[in-house]
C-alpha cells in the first residue's frame, strides 16, 4: 500500500503579497495596505475614564476610513530575556544589579496595525476563495488614483486621531509607518513579511518552511489558533475594561482593558489578531432587511426564527437610530510549541484567558491555515468571511488590546526599577525628561510611607544612583539608614556625639557676602533668638540685616579678624551698640540685650560655644556624598533645629557654587524641624528656588498626621513638589482619603496606590512595590527589586547591618564586606 504524498508548491508562488512600493503592501488582489508600529500605553496605568477615552478615540478612528476597508491589529508577545547593558566603568552595586537579571524571563510585546484598502466590487470571499487556495492568479488593476488619494487622507487621520488621545504632554499611543525595508527586509535584516512568515520576529529570522497537511506547523514549531467568530461565542455584553482583581480592594476597583487576558497577560508566546472590516453600510442594511423578512415570514414555523427577527429588529433599529456603522469582526489567538505537554499547557492558557472575558473560545483545527495565510501583513482582504460576525465599531474595538509592556523613558540618566509583571528592569527618569515634556515643573519629591513599608530602601536605591550619575547628594537622617551605602561610597558622614559634636562656621564665607548667605545667616540668628511663636518685627529684622552687613565690612577693613560667631557677638556688644546708640534706635524697635542675652550660650565659654565657632573650615561643597545623621540629637529643642538649618545652608552654598551639576537634599524626618514659623520662609525659598539651580529637595515622612495638620508642609513642600512617590498604604486604607486630599490624587492615582503589593509574585523573591506621580499626569506602580549585595548595602534592619560592619571591621573594606554577606544571603 502506498502513501499519498501531497504536492509541495513554492512559498513564493502563493504567497498574497505582490510588491512593497513607497512603503506599502500592494496584494495579487490589488488591495493596497498602509502598516504601522504602534506604542499603547503601558499595562496597569489606564483608569476607567482612560479606557473609555481610548475606545472612543478607536471608533472615531475607524468611522474615518472609506467603505471596503480593513483594520487589521496584530499584537506578537513573544518570549524574551533581559540582556543587561555593558557599561565600561561599573559600580560593584551596579553590576550586582545587572548580574541579578541577567536572562530575566519577560513576554516582548509589538504592536503592528495594518489599514487595507481592498477592490470595491469584490464580494465576500469565504476560505475557499483566496489566494491559497485558488491554482491561478490574476492580478486585478489598481484603483483608481483619487479613490488611492483619499484612502491616504482617510488614514493620515485615522493615526492623527489615535495620537491625539491622552493629555497633550504624555499622549497615550504613538506611531510609527513602517517603510519598505521595514516590511520587505534588507540584506542585512529580514522584514515583517519574512519574520511572520517564520513566527520570528528577530532581525535574523530566517524563511522555514509551512506544513499545511495536518494543521499547521512552521519551521519547527507546531501552531494552534484559537478564534472569535460566531457571536453564540460572545458574551451578551462588551466593555472597555473590566475589573483585575489581583489588584482591587474593597476601596478601590482596578481595571485593566477587555481584550488584556489575551494580550501580556496570557503569559506564553502568540500572536493576537483583531480584524475589522468595513463594507457598504447600506448594502448590509439590504441585506439583513432581507433576511429579516425572510425569517419573519418563517416564524410561526420555529420559534427560533422569531427571535431571530427580534434581534435583527433590534440590530437595524441600534443602526439607524443611534446612526451606528455595522463591521464584520474576527478575532484569533495563534500559539505554537514544539511539544504535545507545552501545546496542551498553552490551551489551558487560552481558554482561561478567554473565559475571564466570557467567551467560549473555538479552537481552529481545518481552516487554521486560511486563518494563518489572512494573517499575513496586507493580506486582510483575503481573509475568509465566514470567519466573521456582525456587530457596530464600537463593541468591535473592545477586542482591541489596549496595553503594553512598561518601557524605559528616552533618556540615559534615572533610576532602575521594574515592572509589576516580570521584573523585568525599565530605566525610569522621575526628573529630566518629565520636565522637558512640561509634565512636571520641578523637581522636587515628596515621599510618604508608613514605618516597614520600605521607604528607605528605595530612597537608598534611587539616591545611590543619583549619585553614581554625577549628582551631589546630601541626606539628612535619623536612624542610620544611609550609613552602609556612605561607607561604600566613601561620601563624608556625621553623626553627633556627646565628645565629638558636631561643629560649624557659618559665618566663614569665600569671596563677598552675597543676599542669598545673608538671608540664610539672618534666618539662623532669628531661629536662635525667637521662639517658634515668636515674630521677627520689622524693625528688628532691618537691624539684624544692618548688623550682618557692618560685620562684614569690619571683617574687610580687618583681615586678621578670624569669621565666627565669637567675633560676629562680640562686634554686635561693641561697634554695633555705638551705632545703635548713634541712631537712637529705641530699646522696643531692637532690644540688643536681650539679643545678646539669648545668644550667649552660643559665645565662647556658653553651653554651645562649639556649635557654630568651628576653627577649620570643612569644605563640604566639593564632597559629592554628605550624611548628617542626627538621630542623637532629633529631640533636643536647641541643637536639632540649629544643625539642621546650618545643613540646610550647606546645600544652599552647593547650590549657588556648582554649576551645572545636579544638587540633590533628601531630609527625612527633620524636616519637622524646618516647619516651625520662624524656620518656615526659609523652607519655602529652599523649595521654590532649588530647581533654578539644578536641583531638587526631597522629604520623606512616615506619620500621616505630620502632613494632615502642618500647613507649611500642605503650601511649601507638597504645593512645590510635583513628584510624589508612596510606599504601601494599606497602614493607612481606613484615612486614605485624607491623603488623597491633600495630595490631590485622582480616582486612579487612589486605585494605583491601593494596589501596591496586593500581588507580588513569590517566585521573584523578596521586593516591594512603589507608585510614583509626576504632575498627576504619570502615575505608576513599579516594583523595587535588587540584587542581595544592594539588599545588604541598603537594609535597615539591625541585626544585618550590625552583621555588615561586623564583616567591615574584619575585612576592612566595604566591598568585600558586602560581597561576604551577600555571598551568606544567597546560600540561605
Amino acid at each position: 500500500m502506498s502513501n499519498k504524498v501531497l504536492p509541495s508548491v513554492s512559498l513564493e508562488s502563493k504567497q498574497p503579497i505582490y510588491k512593497v512600493e513607497k512603503d506599502c503592501l500592494v496584494s495579487k488582489n490589488a488591495d493596497v495596505t498602509v502598516a504601522f508600529r504602534l506604542e499603547l500605553p503601558e499595562i496597569f496605568t489606564l483608569s476607567r475614564e482612560d479606557y473609555a477615552q481610548l475606545q472612543a478615540a478607536f471608533v472615531k478612528a475607524v468611522r474615518l476610513l472609506p467603505d471596503h476597508c480593513v483594520v487589521h491589529k496584530q499584537d506578537w508577545y513573544v518570549e524574551d530575556k533581559y540582556a543587561p547593558g555593558f557599561e565600561a566603568e561599573r559600580t560593584l552595586l551596579s553590576a550586582a544589579y545587572e548580574r541579578h537579571f541577567n536572562e530575566r524571563p519577560f513576554l516582548n510585546h509589538f504592536c503592528y496595525l495594518y489599514i487595507t484598502k481592498t477592490s470595491s466590487e469584490r464580494p465576500n470571499w469565504g476560505s475557499t476563495s483566496g489566494l491559497l487556495a485558488r491554482r491561478h492568479i490574476v492580478p486585478k488593476d489598481m484603483l483608481d488614483t483619487k479613490v488611492l488619494e483619499s484612502f491616504f487622507d482617510s488614514v493620515g487621520q485615522f493615526v492623527r486621531t489615535l495620537e491625539g488621545v491622552g493629555p497633550t504632554n504624555a499622549p497615550f499611543i504613538r506611531s510609527h509607518r513602517l517603510t519598505s525595508d521595514e516590511l520587505a527586509g534588507t540584506q542585512e535584516k529580514a522584514g515583517l513579511l519574512e519574520k511572520y512568515l517564520s513566527l520570528d520576529l528577530s532581525d535574523q529570522a530566517l524563511q522555514v518552511d509551512l506544513d499545511l497537511t495536518n494543521g499547521l506547523k512552521v519551521g519547527q514549531e507546531f501552531c494552534q489558533m484559537f478564534s472569535v467568530a460566531n457571536l453564540d461565542d460572545l458574551p451578551t455584553s462588551v466593555e472597555t475594561d473590566i475589573r483585575y482583581e489581583a489588584y482591587s480592594t474593597q476601596y478601590s476597583d482596578f481595571p485593566i482593558s477587555f481584550a488584556a487576558p489575551l494580550g501580556l497577560l496570557l503569559g506564553t508566546s502568540h500572536i493576537l489578531n483583531q480584524y475589522v472590516f468595513l463594507d457598504n453600510t447600506q448594502k448590509t442594511v439590504k441585506t439583513f432587511e432581507q433576511k429579516k423578512d425572510r425569517l419573519n415570514s418563517l416564524s410561526l414555523y420555529s420559534r427560533q426564527n422569531a427571535i431571530n427577527v427580534e434581534y435583527y429588529h433590534a440590530f437595524l433599529n441600534e443602526l439607524i437610530t443611534h446612526k451606528r456603522r455595522p463591521v464584520r469582526v474576527h478575532c484569533n489567538v495563534l500559539t505554537w510549541g514544539r511539544s504535545e505537554e507545552e501545546l496542551a499547557e498553552v490551551r489551558k492558557l487560552v481558554n482561561a484567558a478567554f473565559n475571564q472575558m466570557n467567551c467560549k473560545p473555538r479552537q481552529n483545527t481545518v481552516d487554521i491555515a486560511a486563518l494563518y495565510w489572512g494573517g499575513i501583513p496586507g493580506n486582510a482582504g483575503d481573509f475568509p468571511s465566514e470567519e466573521t460576525f456582525y456587530t457596530f465599531i464600537e463593541q468591535a474595538v473592545c477586542f482591541w488590546a489596549s496595553e503594553t509592556n512598561y518601557r524605559s523613558t528616552g533618556a540615559t540618566k534615572g533610576i532602575k526599577l521594574s515592572d509589576r509583571l516580570t521584573g523585568k528592569p525599565v530605566l525610569v527618569d522621575i526628573s529630566d525628561e518629565p520636565m522637558k515634556r512640561q509634565v512636571i515643573f520641578n523637581r522636587n519629591k515628596f515621599v510618604l510611607g508608613p514605618s516597614g513599608s520600605g521607604k528607605s530602601f528605595f530612597t537608598n536605591h534611587m539616591v545611590r544612583q543619583y549619585y553614581e550619575q554625577g549628582a551631589h547628594v546630601l541626606l539628612v537622617d535619623t536612624g542610620n539608614s544611609y550609613k552602609g551605602l556612605c561607607e561604600l561610597v566613601g561620601g563624608v558622614y556625621f553623626t553627633y556625639e556627646e565628645d565629638a559634636p558636631i561643629a560649624f562656621n557659618p559665618f566663614l564665607i569665600s569671596g563677598k557676602l552675597d543676599v542669598e548667605k545673608k538671608e540664610s545667616i539672618k534666618t539662623l540668628l532669628q531661629a536662635l533668638w525667637k521662639k517658634d511663636d515668636e515674630a521677627v518685627s520689622q524693625s528688628e529684622y532691618v537691624s539684624l540685616s544692618t548688623a550682618v552687613s557692618l560685620y562684614y565690612v569690619m571683617l574687610e577693613a580687618n583681615p586678621a579678624i578670624q569669621p565666627s560667631f565669637n567675633t560676629f557677638y562680640e562686634f554686635v556688644k561693641g561697634t554695633y551698640r555705638k551705632v545703635l546708640e548713634e541712631e537712637k534706635v529705641r530699646e522696643k524697635d531692637f532690644d540688643i540685650d536681650n539679643f545678646l542675652y539669648v545668644l550667649g550660650p552660643y559665645y565662647r565659654g556658653g553651653e554651645y560655644d562649639y556649635l557654630l565657632n568651628s576653627d577649620k573650615e570643612l569644605d563640604l561643597v566639593q564632597a559629592p556624598f554628605i550624611v548628617f545623621e542626627l538621630d542623637n540629637i532629633k529631640d533636643h529643642p536647641i541643637l536639632f533645629p540649629v544643625v539642621t538649618l546650618i545643613i540646610m545652608e550647606t546645600f544652599i552654598s552647593k547650590m549657588r557654587k556648582l554649576k551645572g551639576v545636579r544638587k540633590m537634599i533628601l531630609i527625612e524626618e527633620a524636616w519637622k524641624a524646618l516647619t516651625t514659623p520662624g524656620m518656615a520662609a526659609y523652607i519655602k525659598y529652599l523649595f521654590k528656588t532649588v530647581r533654578k539651580f539644578f536641583g531638587e529637595a526631597i522629604v520623606v515622612t512616615q506619620e500621616i498626621d505630620d502632613i494632615i495638620g502642618n500647613e507649611i508642609v500642605k503650601d511649601a513642600i507638597i504645593n512645590n513638589s510635583d513628584c510624589k512617590i508612596l510606599l504601601d498604604q494599606r497602614k493607612f486604607i481606613n484615612r486614605f482619603e485624607e491623603i488623597q486630599a491633600l495630595l490631590s490624587l485622582t480616582p486612579k492615582e487612589k486605585d494605583l496606590v491601593l494596589s501596591i503589593n496586593r500581588d507580588n509574585k513569590p517566585a521573584r523573591g523578596r521586593y516591594t512595590e512603589v507608585f510614583i506621580s509626576l504632575g498627576g499626569v504619570v502615575s505608576k506602580v513599579y516594583a523595587i527589586e535588587v540584587s542581595k549585595e544592594e539588599y545588604v548595602t541598603y537594609t535597615t534592619e539591625e541585626t544585618e547591618k550590625v552583621r555588615l560592619f561586623e564583616k567591615l571591621r574584619q575585612t576592612g573594606d566595604m566591598p568585600t564586606a558586602i560581597k561576604l554577606f551577600a555571598a551568606e544571603l544567597r546560600e540561605g
